[in-house]
């Protein structure tokens, strides 16, 4: 049946991660701005790529180590507006580290984590979201590797975890300059961290937003971040 959006539609049976709120929260939140060029490091169904291609001009480059996850993605391109600015490309990262030198604007990611939880028995979700085929410092190397100068990273992190990665994000000399807590719902404490990152050293602006309300419908904050892409909204 796949994810009907405004403007694309996601087939994701095949991915290692389906579509889920994080993957829409960061889509939405990530600013596309002007930029000419994207990367996307770990696309599964490519749901993120689509979302920022639908707002952009850029040209997206977006790479997963899942042989069917990234052939579903390819699908979902092509299938789109945009597939012409779309690219799957089947590499781990270090290997892409390899073989390109590209300098990219805006670089967007739903990392791994969970560093020290159990991992699934289902090897394809385990890769997919735990650090052990994609370590933080794995992902910060090919961050710098690859971001401009004046770029920035888009990344959507458990806030539990996001203090780790936040440190060793400024040891490569990275800096948050916005982030966006995530409350599941009011009366919960944020269980999702939004941060943009990039080389330059700002004071960092911090804004919260809670998804549902006490009846489970999704709070008015995130109907309005959402709404250039769900039909309902």
């Amino acid at each position: 049946m796949g994810f009907r959006f405004k403007q694309f539609k996601v087939e994701d049976d095949r991915s290692t991660m389906k579509v889920g709120t994080d993957a829409v929260l960061l889509g939405a939140w990530a600013d596309a701005g002007s930029a000419k060029n994207m990367l996307e490091i770990g696309t599964g169904s490519g749901v993120i790529a689509l979302m920022l291609a639908q707002r952009s001009e850029a040209k997206i480059e977006a790479i997963d180590i899942d042989k069917n996850s990234i052939e579903q993605a390819h699908e979902n391109f092509q299938n789109s507006p945009w597939a012409n600015r779309l690219n799957a490309i089947d590499s781990s990262l270090k290997d892409f580290c390899k073989t390109s030198s590209e300098k990219f604007e805006v670089i967007v990611s739903n990392p791994p984590f969970f560093n020290n939880s159990l991992t699934s028995p289902k090897q394809k979700k385990t890769r997919s979201k735990h650090t052990g085929e994609l370590s933080y410092e794995d992902l910060l190397h090919g961050i710098v590797h690859f971001l401009a100068p004046n770029g920035n990273v888009f990344l959507i992190l458990p806030h539990t975890e996001s203090t780790i990665f936040v440190k060793l994000a400024q040891q490569n000399h990275l800096y948050v300059n916005k982030e966006l807590l995530i409350r599941p719902k009011k009366e919960k404490a944020a269980n999702r961290v939004l941060m943009e990152l990039s080389f330059r050293e700002t004071e960092k602006e911090s804004t919260e937003i809670y998804l549902r309300e006490a009846d489970n419908s999704f709070s008015k904050a995130y109907s309005n971040l959402c709404q250039d892409y769900y039909l309902d909204k």
